[in-house]
């Protein structure tokens, strides 16, 4: 089990903790504030399809900013150095557009209220359980990962030991949103994006000091790191080394295409908070409004990744006790003077919340509308279902609390996390694309396909990498091919399975396959959603091109 490292504890004061309390104070009041709005099944799991575009937006991309992003991007920049770009210009922007883009009118118009739900009317029950299946054991898999980084960050400030850590953290969570549902999480979720901001940027500022500015930072990596490691994509021809193990092919390919669509067009934690928007034209403009903090965010953390790996040249070298996981706290410990460390300390913490309670939200969703409702207790009242929501929210969060100890053995949980990205939402894309836009594809076709690709993504990643058949760098490099194996094999098995059985008549795909249409993505515009700034055309070509400039600078 891995714990903090030796004498990594925060040097907090009374000012730090004052501001921590007071935080804690605001998010159970905002939960406690967002009940008296939850009357049925719909408010406490969609918040009643009621939020404005920049509610949800907001919440989208805090939703994301979890042990993902914080800790998890800043161990990728200590390991990898600038290849890191590439999770959010290549490996997240287009995905993000294309879900405001063309998905969402699909997700919104049919009224579904989960992911696993279009499934079900696109194909059949076979395909709609397993994939609710996959669903609910990936979310708490990775709730537990944002309670496991969680933990750490209590550990640093209170010293308790990481199992206390993570069971007091993931029972401050489950108040919340057991009590106030998705309304709760969202809000909170608004608040939390404006934390972490306040909470990345002077260890940005602070650390850029400490190594002599941006020519500072980049001459001493630079000197220790060889030159491709303050690139994009230097050194990524095919059969070249740098240091994140992989090729300019699979980058594009592996993260760019298969597990950046996998992860953002598929996953239900993210697409939950578009589909809580209160019309169409809203959940369309929920990611795009996220994509523009996204394509800045990266440089909140992958900068002080850069900045650990410049004054802590040990970090994650073997015989070391520093893991790359490290590098936040230890800024946070080296740099920050009290009041700043508190913001900080508070700003992260908020951000395993947000991370873990988008996770626990979007499990007891899929559980109790695409499980239970569906294979265990049909035609049951809306407040039966309203309570067992509740019920199956704390269920979850104790599930959450075991897998975060499944978190401590990665010592890059960013590594973990994308892992289970292969194994999860790879396949569901496949069979959403190819759903979506083939028409001739058929409903066994949809179990089959996700079937194949998770066990594809799984064998390429145990078997074929862990016991060294072929030669793979890193654990990211081989994330990337297991994604475009699982992706490979998810779609050759549905086609063969399409072409051998009947498709369903065209009448029933009216709305789930691109060409159709249904009654709800007729809705008319709402009044101020023609204003030329609100079009989602706009919005998306103008992140697409701000990811593609931001490029530029680090691409030689």
């Amino acid at each position: 089990m891995y714990d903090l490292a030796d004498g990594l504890r925060l040097p907090t004061n009374g000012l730090d903790y004052a501001i921590l309390v007071i935080y804690f104070a605001v998010v159970l009041g905002i939960g406690f504030a967002a009940k008296r709005s939850v009357r049925t099944s719909l408010d406490f799991f969609l918040s009643g399809r009621s939020l404005p575009a920049w509610v949800t937006g907001l919440a989208f991309i805090a939703a994301n900013l979890g042990a993902t992003e914080i800790l998890g991007m800043a161990a990728n920049g200590a390991q990898y150095g600038v290849y890191t770009v590439h999770w959010y210009w290549v490996g997240a922007i287009p995905a993000m557009v294309f879900l405001g883009l063309v998905m969402m009118p699909f997700y919104y118009g049919s009224k579904v209220r989960s992911v696993p739900e279009f499934l079900l009317r696109r194909f059949d029950k076979s395909a709609h359980l397993l994939s609710s299946i996959l669903f609910a054991f990936s979310a708490v898999l990775i709730a537990g990962v944002n309670l496991y980084a969680m933990a750490i960050v209590v550990q640093a400030l209170l010293g308790w030991p990481t199992w206390v850590a993570i069971l007091v953290a993931g029972l401050f969570v489950l108040v919340y949103i057991t009590v106030g549902g998705l309304s709760s999480a969202i809000y909170n979720e608004v608040l939390q994006f404006f934390v972490i901001l306040a909470a990345l940027i002077p260890l940005v500022i602070v650390g850029l000091k400490r190594v002599g500015g941006w020519h500072g930072l980049t001459t001493t990596l630079t000197h220790s790191h060889g030159h491709n490691f303050m690139t994009a994509w230097g050194g990524t021809g095919i059969g070249a080394s740098n240091p994140l193990g992989a090729n300019w092919l699979t980058i594009v390919l592996g993260l760019g295409f298969v597990l950046s669509f996998g992860y953002w067009t598929t996953n239900f934690a993210e697409v939950q908070r578009a589909l809580s928007a209160k019309n169409l034209s809203a959940a369309r403009r929920t990611p795009l409004i996220a994509a523009f903090p996204k394509v800045f965010i990266v440089f909140g953390v992958l900068i002080p990744g850069l900045i650990a790996a410049a004054i802590v040249p040990k970090i994650g070298t073997p015989g070391s006790n520093l893991t790359y996981n490290d590098a936040i706290p230890l800024l946070m410990q080296d740099l920050l003077p009290n009041g700043v460390l508190g913001i900080a300390v508070t700003g992260l913490l908020a951000a395993f919340m947000a991370g873990m309670a988008a996770n626990v939200s979007s499990f007891n969703t899929v559980f109790t509308n695409d499980i239970w409702s569906q294979y265990v207790k049909r035609g049951e009242s809306d407040a039966y279902y309203l309570k067992f929501g509740r019920v199956i929210t704390v269920i979850g969060v104790l599930i959450s609390i075991g897998t975060a100890f499944l978190a401590s053995s990665f010592s890059n949980i960013m590594a973990y996390l994308q892992t289970l990205f292969s194994f999860f939402n790879v396949p569901l894309f496949v069979v959403f694309i190819i759903g979506m836009f083939w028409k001739r594809t058929t409903a066994k076709a949809g179990f089959w396909g996700l079937l194949a690709g998770t066990v594809a993504a799984m064998i390429n990643y145990f078997w074929i990498y862990k016991d060294h058949i072929v030669a793979i760098p890193s654990d990211q490099g081989a994330n990337f091919v297991s994604a475009i194996v699982g992706f490979v094999a998810g779609a050759v098995v549905m086609v063969a399975v399409s072409l051998v059985t009947k498709p369903k008549p065209v009448e029933e795909l009216a709305g789930l396959v691109y060409g159709t249409r249904s009654p709800g993505m007729e809705e008319p515009p709402a009044a101020g959603d023609e204003a030329w700034y609100r079009k989602p055309a706009l919005l998306g070509t103008g992140a697409l091109v701000l990811a593609a400039a931001l490029y530029l600078p680090f691409s030689f």
